[in-house]
């Protein structure tokens, strides 16, 4: 757990202000590079969408939503002289996750330093700007931009060490509770960005899973977003649906699963995030630097084909 104080004495580097991205798969996997951050004496402040609070909760650093705005560069200024005073005598560094030019270039009015990819025609904007490294994973590519920061060469996690907090915990056991939901249930994710308006990247198979584990006795568990429980119902019949779950919350209930089936999306990031038992079941637009990190994670890529009910259920054991 983090202390929330202030680093202070000669390991302190000041505070940093950090753009998360904007997407729930991509901040899940930036986690290491987070922490790393704090652990080497920055006072980290998070700055990203308005669902990353409960998302890092867990992580018990400060997150500002960014409002909506297209430059924010008055919030961000307010924020910068709330960093300074934080720190009297301390320049206050940003560290973007982000790859587009707004950010840059809103950070940089703001009277920030930024230090980034060089990306987008954006360089002119950064005080630092690294060079993109072609094909990684997703998380590396966050982990790269931390090790060019501190000038420390590091490899890459196996684990994220995402975690949700105990009050997330808590609300998860009782919404169990409340569901009627007891003893091991199988989370599925049956859903898409929005991003991915053609559902392409959706397992057909998820309806045929779901009467199939239900068949063997096991309480099938879905968490629809805002408008999805129509959605829920057809793809996972018979599943207990919990609705409109916060993000962190939502973490929670995946580590308490016995086990996770998920698209290439967020909530399968976060899965695996968590330690769970995760099936990432892989459609056409969904590619290797896009994988779920984590100790106990199947792949099943896809190979001119989609997985079959039998391989998944398999290898969800």
């Amino acid at each position: 757990m983090l202390d929330r104080s202030p680093p202070t004495g000669p390991q302190s580097r000041g505070p940093l202000l950090v753009r998360l991205c904007n997407w729930v798969g991509e901040v899940v996997l930036s986690v290491p590079a987070i922490r790393r951050l704090a652990a080497a004496g920055f006072d980290v402040h998070l700055y990203g969408k308005g669902w990353a609070p409960s998302l890092l909760e867990g992580m018990e650093l400060p997150v500002t939503v960014r409002g909506r705005q297209r430059l924010a560069v008055g919030q961000l200024r307010a924020l910068r002289a709330g960093m300074r005073a934080r720190h009297p005598g301390r320049v206050p560094g940003a560290l973007l996750f982000t790859r587009s030019f707004s950010s840059a270039v809103e950070t940089r009015l703001a009277g920030f330093r930024p230090v980034g990819y060089a990306y987008d025609g954006r360089r002119p904007f950064l005080h630092e700007a690294y060079p993109r490294p072609a094909g990684l994973h997703a998380g590396e590519e966050y982990w790269r931009i931390v090790n060019a920061f501190l000038r420390e060469e590091l490899p890459f996690p196996s684990s994220l060490g995402f975690a949700p907090s105990p009050r997330q915990m808590e609300a998860a056991r009782a919404l169990l509770a409340q569901a009627g939901v007891a003893g091991d249930y199988v989370v599925l994710c049956p859903f898409s960005g929005s991003d991915d308006r053609e559902d392409r990247k959706v397992w057909p198979g998820f309806p045929a899973l779901a009467e199939r584990l239900r068949a063997q006795g096991r309480t099938v568990l879905v968490c629809p977003g805002p408008g999805e429980d129509a959605v829920a119902r057809a793809r996972a019949p018979g599943a207990v649906l919990l609705p409109g779950v916060d993000l962190g919350t939502y973490a929670a209930l995946l580590a308490m699963a016995a086990g996770v089936v998920a698209n290439d999306t967020g909530p399968g990031h976060m899965a695996a995030g968590v330690g769970a038992h995760v099936v990432s079941v892989h459609g056409p637009p969904s590619t290797a630097a896009w994988a779920p990190v984590g100790p106990q994670v199947t792949v099943l890529p896809y190979t001119g084909r989609w997985a079959e009910v039998d391989e998944v259920a398999a290898a969800l054991g």
